[in-house]
């Protein structure tokens, strides 16, 4: 039922903002897939909504769109000042549901795989997670988040029954006009205090031939994508493997564009391109299966994606990666990290990689 709420939906309320997400499961309404692992966090498959008011917090709170009640202004304004302050911490340990035994022993199975051709590429993944923590300042903890990691593709989520801290640096999918883009990140380094190591660590990244590979495959599923809802001719590599600096790690990012051979819906584009193949592998099912075989538990909003429309139709779609996920109900806290196995892949360093991007969110917090 979802492709046909999802268009009566937006079709319902065209020319309004909208804001939601999608979690990685939609993936179970585009192909014969299902996911039994363990699931903790209980997010919907999908959520969206229509906001009452929109505020722009900069130096000041102001509305920006919508309802401009008193009570709206001073909920916004608490929220504001809360965020500005910044100084919630998260003292939590967070335990690992793979052992790193567990981990060398599925990525090996997994590197059986790629080396049968089954795959080329599969994004393999674990979770760490708190059994129960009570957060009690979300707004200012997001706002430490948002302070730490300045990342480009934030977002914070507050229902009855969840919290999103997301630092995500990575956008799935925008639309401006007719034009699509995507951005798949493929390739991460350390940041470094010291000017000269850092800037050897980001050359270092664009060079590594492995990185490279990794990218470049994901370029390629990324354009056949695109091709699928694409006017003819209209796929191009505007970027390639280009190196962004972000806080804590330097990432490889490449930017791949379209124009619409029609008016398509939400969720035509969401079946061409959902979810998004650097949280994937290649070719894309059947890594989706293996990656259900060998993690061991469901990612739900993890690898999902959340976003926006503007009441003219375009939209800005993020990777919902580096993120702190909670269930309000049981206290339960979860942050998920993985990473992309190809057939030059050492298990190692593919751990090694996946510490690296938890430790802004399990450890810079405290």
């Amino acid at each position: 039922m979802i492709p046909s709420e999802i268009d009566s939906f937006f079709k319902e309320n065209k020319g309004a903002y909208i804001f939601g997400y999608l979690s990685y499961e939609v993936k179970n309404h585009l192909e014969n897939l299902k996911s039994n692992n363990s699931d903790l966090l209980n997010f919907p498959t999908l959520h969206f909504w229509i906001p009452q008011s929109i505020y722009k917090l900069d130096e000041q709170t102001s509305l920006f769109w919508g309802d401009s009640s008193e009570t709206n202004f001073k909920i916004a304004k608490n929220i504001h000042h809360e965020i500005l302050n910044a100084n919630a911490s998260i003292a939590a340990n967070f335990e690992a549901r793979t052992s790193k035994d567990e981990y060398f022993n599925h990525f090996s199975q997994l590197k059986k795989s790629l080396q049968l051709g089954e795959i080329y590429e599969v994004n393999y993944c674990q979770e760490l997670y708190v059994p129960a923590y009570s957060i009690d300042r979300p707004y200012a903890l997001f706002g430490r988040l948002n302070t730490c990691t300045k990342a480009p593709h934030a977002a914070f989520i507050q229902t009855k029954d969840h919290y999103v801290f997301c630092a995500s640096p990575e956008r799935f999918i925008q639309k401006k006009a007719n034009t699509l883009l995507s951005q798949p990140i493929k390739g991460t380094a350390p940041r470094n205090t010291n000017r000269e190591k850092d800037r050897q660590n980001a050359q270092n990244l664009k060079n590594n031939p492995k990185e490279r590979a990794e990218n470049i495959m994901i370029v390629d599923l990324v354009r056949n994508d695109l091709s699928r809802i694409a006017q003819k001719n209209s796929v191009k590599v505007e970027e390639l493997c280009e190196i962004y600096s972000f806080e804590s790690v330097h990432q490889m990012i490449s930017s791949i564009s379209c124009k619409l051979d029609e008016d398509r819906t939400f969720w035509e584009i969401i079946g061409a391109l959902f979810p998004m193949g650097s949280m994937t592998g290649a070719p894309k099912l059947a890594s989706m299966e293996l990656i259900e075989a060998h993690e061991d538990f469901k990612r739900g909003l993890y690898s999902g994606s959340i976003g926006l429309f503007d009441p003219n139709g375009d939209f800005d779609f993020n990777v919902v990666i580096r993120s702190l996920l909670y269930n309000r109900q049981n206290n339960y806290l979860s942050c998920s990290v993985g990473s992309a196995i190809t057939i030059n892949a050492n298990a190692e360093d593919e751990f090694n990689e996946c510490m690296l991007k938890a430790q802004k969110l399990t450890h810079g917090l405290k």
